[in-house]
């Protein structure tokens, strides 16, 4: 119904715009604009249908959609505010909107668009990039994968450039996070997103334990500017969508000149009535697909990074287990977007899409929908890449304008769609899988360092509910388990087995549940180590990895030697300390076994006899002469105690009484 309905308003407005009827007396709500002027207005749509008309049929005027008050922001002459209203919309003028300045090409040094000091430029996000790589070699590489289209005519134009994170010291096959931006040369907030996505990444590899995690074990690739050419026309405040292909007859920016290329590629290119064959349409495909030069790096890099996991029918799924991730970052319209766009039939990994497309939307605060519910298209990114090899692929339409102010981008826009893109890292291994499981939030471990030995309490929140379920609910289920691995993940060869987390309240018994371990630390290295967290619920799914760091510190005492041994008939117990950091003192304990109670020897803490961080130790003596039997064994434990109250207990000596 919603389909047929869209069919019929698309229908009327296009009548109304081909018959170039006006309006009855007094039907406009605008004062009428001077004939070669145009005025910014808000038109107001009653409902989806018609919100969706009028972008089609006026989209090259669109410059920002209120949704929670229901209008376009458009800039219009007056035929066209005339034949809008005879759709019978409402009309009235902005005073508010301000259209970006149009200020022709860039002066040499400018590091933001002017107006716009959130968002930097073609440039300024290559030498963002250029930059990463220069200070984090290890972590980074900025590869030349093709030309822009004007690049390939000369002089001007841009490498296209792809911006490679993964930790390089460690091998192996890892999973592909591929993030396209700015395809469509308008949308301002894509590249940023990108480049900061990057920025976050590397800054905090040390300092977070996801961050280091994902950069160790996956790839993350990012065309941060997938138009350059494109992107400096609207970097001057045209409203320019395409490529800069000169194949328009007459000049009317930005429905002008270029090829949308995000209509342009080879899968399904105008296959469906979703792309236009007219040479000056805003979502012109082209002759041929893919015949644009930006087109074919991304598909040429698509190539490169994933493999063939779908068969070759439209029918054919890819399997539960297939790996690789791939995100087309647009703005605007606040959703989440997975094939199919060329037909109204589900792909057939529809469902696997919905629930990460759900948990994707569940960060952003966006609407879940299959791409063809918004309108058609051929021809696009996230189809060739899950039409052409099977991954799941998405297109994410982030804000409410074009040209988005800063102020909403930095408070909302960026910070939501980084915990959504962080996510995507996370499950991009198996991103038909991993996200029917239920998150692991709320790492924390107490205390955060502690001596070698000592033991330390991991907790976190399991939860399965985490999904947006404004287009549909998505089946949630209660929590199962919980578990944790040390320093290497169950993917790495050499990895410990699982240890269990218990439910703090005793019982799984809930979608979301507070979970808690113990961590033995015996037997670690001193140092930084990580803990990976992941829950499962009844269903048995499993969800996304957490990490926390946690340090272990040299243990207070370092013991150069502990021995016993008879003497009379008592036992003279002595050890050596090869330094001292942070110690207090010790108590001494026997049993008769090694596993048995042990007996405080000790009435009062045995005092250091060195200072506090020392680097050198001291000799202490012990004489055991109480009820000790002849013929029998004793283990003697030493145990030390620091100045903050830690206890480490070391390993026992054993030693028969003559």
């Amino acid at each position: 119904m919603v389909a047929k309905k869209l069919f019929v308003m698309l229908l009327a407005a296009a009548a109304v715009l081909a018959s170039g009827l006006v309006p009855a007396l007094g039907q406009a709500a605008v004062p009428a604009i001077p004939i070669g002027e145009e005025a910014a207005v808000r038109v107001y749509y009653p409902d989806d249908a018609m919100r969706i008309a009028v972008y089609l049929g006026f989209e090259p005027f669109v410059y920002e959609t209120n949704y929670r008050e229901g209008y376009h922001v458009m800039v219009l002459a007056q035929a066209e505010i005339d034949r809008l209203a005879a759709l019978g919309l409402r009309i009235e003028r902005d005073t508010v909107w301000m259209p970006p300045p149009v200020t022709g090409p860039l002066p040499e040094g400018i590091t933001t668009i002017p107006s716009y000091p959130c968002y930097r430029t073609v440039e300024e996000t290559y030498a963002a990039a250029q930059a990463i790589v220069t200070n984090y070699p290890a972590l980074a590489g900025w590869l030349d994968v093709g030309d822009s289209w004007q690049k390939a005519q000369g002089p001007g134009g841009y490498d296209m450039m792809v911006l490679k994170l993964t930790n390089s010291a460690i091998p192996g096959d890892k999973p592909d996070l591929f993030i396209t931006a700015a395809i469509h040369a308008r949308e301002y907030t894509t590249a940023e997103t990108a480049t900061r996505l990057a920025e976050y990444l590397v800054s905090h590899y040390e300092t977070d334990a996801d961050a280091h995690w994902l950069l160790d074990y996956h790839e993350i690739h990012m065309m941060l500017q997938a138009n350059p050419d494109g992107r400096k026309k609207a970097e001057t405040g045209l409203s320019w969508r395409k490529n800069v292909r000169d194949n328009c007859w007459y000049s009317m920016p930005p429905n002008g000149d270029g090829i949308d290329l995000n209509r342009n590629f080879a899968f399904k290119w105008g296959c469906c009535g979703g792309s236009s064959g007219t040479a000056c349409s805003s979502t012109y495909r082209g002759t041929t697909a893919a015949s644009e030069p930006e087109t074919q790096a991304v598909q040429d890099y698509m190539a490169a990074v994933f493999t063939d996991q779908r068969g070759p029918l439209d029918t054919d799924p890819a399997p539960a287990a297939a790996t690789g991730l791939y995100i087309d970052l647009h703005s605007y319209g606040e959703l989440v977007l997975w094939p199919w766009g060329w037909t109204s039939t589900d792909s057939p990994n529809h469902t696997q899409h919905q629930t990460l497309g759900r948990k994707f939307a569940y960060f952003n605060n966006h609407t879940p929908q299959k791409s063809y519910q918004l309108y058609a298209t051929d021809g696009t990114t996230n189809d060739h890449a899950y039409g052409l090899y099977g991954v799941a692929a998405y297109c994410i339409e982030m804000g409410t304008a074009f040209f988005q102010d800063c102020a909403s981008f930095e408070s909302t826009i960026y910070p939501s769609n980084l915990q959504t893109l962080i996510y995507a890292a996370k499950v991009a291994r198996t991103p038909y899988e991993t996200p029917l499981g239920p998150d692991a939030l709320s790492l924390l471990a107490t205390p955060a360092g502690v001596p070698i030995g000592t033991p330390m309490t991991l907790s976190a929140t399991i939860d399965d509910t985490r999904y947006n379920n404004t287009n549909g609910t998505e089946p949630t289920q209660v929590i199962a388990t919980a578990e944790y691995y040390v320093d290497i993940p169950p993917w790495v060869g050499g990895a410990l087995a699982a240890l269990p987390m218990e439910a703090s309240d005793g019982s799984f018994d809930a979608k979301s549940e507070a979970v808690t371990a113990t961590v033995d630390t015996t037997g670690w290295s001193e140092g930084r180590h990580i803990l990976f967290v992941r829950g499962q619920d009844a269903n048995g799914d499993w969800g996304a990895f957490s990490a926390i760091f946690v340090n272990l510190e040299p243990t207070a005492v370092e013991l150069e030697r502990f021995e016993a041994w008879p003497e009379g008939s008592a036992m003279h117990v002595q050890w050596e300390t090869a330094q001292e950091i942070d110690n207090l003192g010790f108590n001494l304990y026997r049993s008769s076994t090694r596993s048995g109670p042990k007996v405080q020897l000790n009435g009062e803490l045995i005092p250091t006899r060195v200072p506090p961080g020392s680097p050198f130790g001291a000799v202490y003596d012990w004489i055991d002469g109480y009820r000790l039997r002849t013929g029998r064994a004793y283990f003697y434990w030493l145990e030390g105690v620091d100045l903050h109250g830690s206890l480490t207990l070391h390993e026992p000596v054993r030693v028969r009484m003559p």
